[in-house]
């Protein structure tokens, strides 16, 4: 199935889909589950479009490249352009919604790739890398300090994060972004993931949700 931007209630939101934008080690205890170092800034990677699949309807992940974990964050729609270090006003302005997402990693390609000091994009970009749940709108979001993600894998809770355990909050995390390249309406950034990532299985049932928010269920084909 081919994604389409949209909110909750099926609407399609017109921006084209454009790039991932993507921090890795937003969370502390993720960071330290993987004995890798906390970063002292914003460490960021991107995920091409072409890797977007939807949530809803169940997705596939590869058979034969190793591991494939996956990563539950909060993903935020840009709905306009930002660049050279925006204010933090003009980030809000230009956020459209949010969804709780999946960045799933090789993770044994990526061991291999970080053994060597190469980027991880073979780990990070292949067909069906980001799984990306429908978005509500920021209205629904008092506070971006306080905004839960969970994943349930077959009835057990694997990850139940907030957004004020992030080290780079959302809004300076995007100014961050957009001062080191333009963002466009379309682009997806995504958060980072709190501890407890682990392998996804063919067969797998998933609830990913923004509790309180946005609630999805889907499956691992």
């Amino acid at each position: 199935m081919s994604y389409q931007h949209q909110y909750v209630d099926g609407t399609r939101i017109h921006f084209p889909l454009g790039k991932v934008v993507c921090i890795g080690r937003n969370y502390a205890e993720h960071a330290k589950e993987l004995d890798n170092p906390v970063p002292t800034e914003p460490l960021l990677f991107i995920k091409p479009g072409s890797c977007v699949v939807p949530l809803e309807g169940g997705f596939s992940i590869p058979a034969d490249r190793g591991a494939v974990h996956y990563e539950a964050e909060i993903a935020v729609l840009i709905g306009k352009p930002l660049s050279t270090k925006p204010s933090a006003e003009e980030v809000l302005d230009a956020i459209s919604g949010f969804a709780p997402a999946l960045d799933l990693t090789l993770r044994d390609k990526q061991a291999e790739l970080k053994a060597k000091g190469l980027p991880w994009e073979v780990a990070k970009s292949f067909d069906g890398a980001a799984v990306i749940a429908p978005f509500v709108s920021k209205d629904n979001f008092a506070d971006l300090a306080d905004i839960p993600v969970r994943l349930t894998i077959n009835g057990e809770v694997r990850q139940d994060g907030n957004s004020n355990l992030m080290l780079n909050p959302i809004v300076p995390m995007i100014q961050y972004m957009a001062g080191c390249f333009s963002l466009q309406a379309g682009d997806v950034i995504l958060t980072g993931t709190p501890a407890g990532v682990g392998p996804l299985n063919a067969g797998d049932e998933l609830v990913l949700e923004l509790p309180g928010a946005s609630r999805f269920e889907s499956s691992v084909r």
